[in-house]
């Protein structure tokens, strides 16, 4: 073998061998950031400007358990605001003029129109409304 061959070999060994390393430590990072517990999102506020009259959102949902269901807010005829399943203590709140709700089980959230608390429906129920500013 001529001494360009055994070049090349070492090159390829040596490229192998940090590939390797590479994805070694890329696991081990990995699985100890999945170790450790993630931090709880903030509440998340749907709109986030709002003026001094609007202190009272037009509506807000808070999770009641480990894990509620999904929980669905949208301008009416817009944007999503929020389309996911909440943790415990989480909530969201918009101040839109006009929003459309659907609760996927609207006995594991607490839901606040306007600031008056709505009755939950039976446990397992699916809930769908529309929340209008006063």
């Amino acid at each position: 073998m001529g001494i360009a061959r055994l070049a090349l070999l070492g090159l390829a060994v040596l490229a192998l061998v940090a590939m390797v390393v590479l994805g070694a430590l890329s696991l081990i990072g990995v699985l100890g950031a999945g170790a450790a517990r993630p931090k709880e999102p903030p509440p998340v506020a749907a709109s986030p400007l709002a003026s001094s009259s609007d202190a009272v959102p037009t509506i807000r949902v808070r999770c009641l358990r480990q894990r509620c269901p999904t929980v669905f807010l949208r301008v009416a005829g817009g944007d999503v605001l929020f389309d996911r399943e909440m943790t415990a203590d989480e909530q969201v709140q918009s101040f839109e003029a006009k929003v459309n709700v659907v609760l996927a089980d609207s006995a594991s959230v607490t839901v606040e129109v306007n600031g008056v608390a709505r009755p939950p429906d039976k446990p397992g129920r699916r809930q769908e409304f529309v929340a209008t500013r006063n």
